[in-house]
């Protein structure tokens, strides 16, 4: 875990496109300011765009650098393995696909009460130890998006787990839905180091409302700046992702985590007064994680949606209703097509009441039930 030099890290979950292929020429320069900046950390896993992620990280990352030179991250998603059988071929799969191999860090993917026992059925985690022991996996761990006691089970249960991810922002960090402080405080009892995700929770809290970002405005830095360095100021935490999707947001993320500095108390009472101002507002609690999207059976872009239904909440914007009817149901399906089969909210971190928001969503934009 030493070889990770600084503690901003690149997550290969939000690339830049063009069209519906990743940009790999400008993947391949944010990569080079990355690593010539002195960052070596890199984040990825086989569902992150479509199974495109993976391959970026070949064709950008470990087929022009050192193996020395960078840090690398990959996991193991519960829906590529039905059995113990199942999770060898398909690690040694992502070893090929990445150009590695080894993997620094192996983590058992979105751990949670909901698939925890179907990796121990399938003894996901003895594999990833005995992967280790062969020298193809550094450091075994997990993600994970549930409630602190069960992350407390886990960690009785595999007390070889070496690290946990998790997500952790300032919004979240009372949040009892998510529970990142609570989350955090287990990690540290069980003497774990911590990766963070989401720590500008989907982009949120780089695009605050008007009034919300009044508190920031006078510090003088970008919003996401006081969010990742809110995250990264934490003990036991040894890197926080970034799903950087473009040269600007590379730019500005090294700039203040280069030399990285924890929040001052002027800046820590700023973040306090955001936060007051964003939970006065009624707004969906959605990072576009995506994972609810993709067992959809009527096709319904689910994020976009309540993207749509959040800037009517607080911009009260005429073009949250053309992009709701023009853009993002021209072609899936609408939020009152929900046949309420409940796959999203098996697989949503956030633990979202999805079906029954697609109802609020339906009645604001759609008139359904009005």
């Amino acid at each position: 875990m030493d070889r990770i030099k600084k503690k901003l890290g690149f997550g290969f979950m939000r690339l830049p496109m063009n069209g519906d292929a990743i940009d790999t020429d400008q993947v391949c320069q944010m990569v080079d300011t990355f690593i010539e900046n002195g960052f070596n950390y890199f984040d990825t896993a086989h569902g992150y765009h479509s199974g495109m992620s993976e391959e970026a990280i070949k064709t950008c990352l470990t087929s022009r650098y050192p193996r020395d030179s960078y840090v690398l991250t990959d996991k193991l998603t519960d829906p590529y393995f039905d059995k113990e059988e199942d999770i060898r071929p398909f690690f040694e799969k992502q070893l090929r696909i990445c150009g590695v191999d080894y993997f620094d860090f192996y983590l058992m993917h979105a751990q949670g009460a909901g698939n925890y026992d179907k990796f121990r059925r399938c003894r996901a985690y003895e594999t990833a130890f005995e992967l280790k022991k062969e020298g193809k996996i550094r450091h075994v761990g997990l993600s994970f998006h549930d409630k602190a006691e069960v992350l407390e089970r886990i960690l009785n249960d595999y007390p070889e787990i070496e690290v946990v991810q998790i997500q952790f922002n300032y919004l979240d960090y009372e949040d009892p839905a998510v529970q990142s402080r609570k989350v955090y405080e287990v990690c540290r009892r069980y003497g774990k180091s911590v990766l963070i995700m989401e720590p500008v929770k989907g982009g949120n809290l780089a695009s605050l409302p008007d009034d919300a970002a009044g508190p920031l405005k006078a510090l003088g830095g970008s919003q996401a700046s006081y969010a990742i360095r809110f995250a990264a100021g934490f003990d036991g935490v040894i890197s926080v992702l970034s799903g950087m999707s473009n040269m600007t947001q590379l730019s500005d993320n090294i700039s203040y985590m280069k030399d990285f500095k924890p929040l001052s108390d002027k800046e820590t009472e700023a973040v306090s007064r955001v936060c007051a101002i964003m939970k006065g507002k009624h707004i969906i609690q959605c990072t576009a994680c995506r994972y609810c999207t993709d067992g959809c059976p009527v096709h319904i872009s689910i994020p976009d949606l309540f993207s749509c239904m959040n800037i009517r909440e607080i911009y009260h914007n005429w073009n949250a209703n053309f992009y709701y009817d023009e853009v993002y149901t021209i072609n899936n399906g609408k939020a009152s097509e929900c046949i309420k089969c409940g796959k999203c909210e098996k697989v949503c971190p956030q633990h979202l009441p999805i079906r029954q928001l697609l109802e609020d969503v339906a009645r604001e934009f759609e008139q359904v039930g009005q």
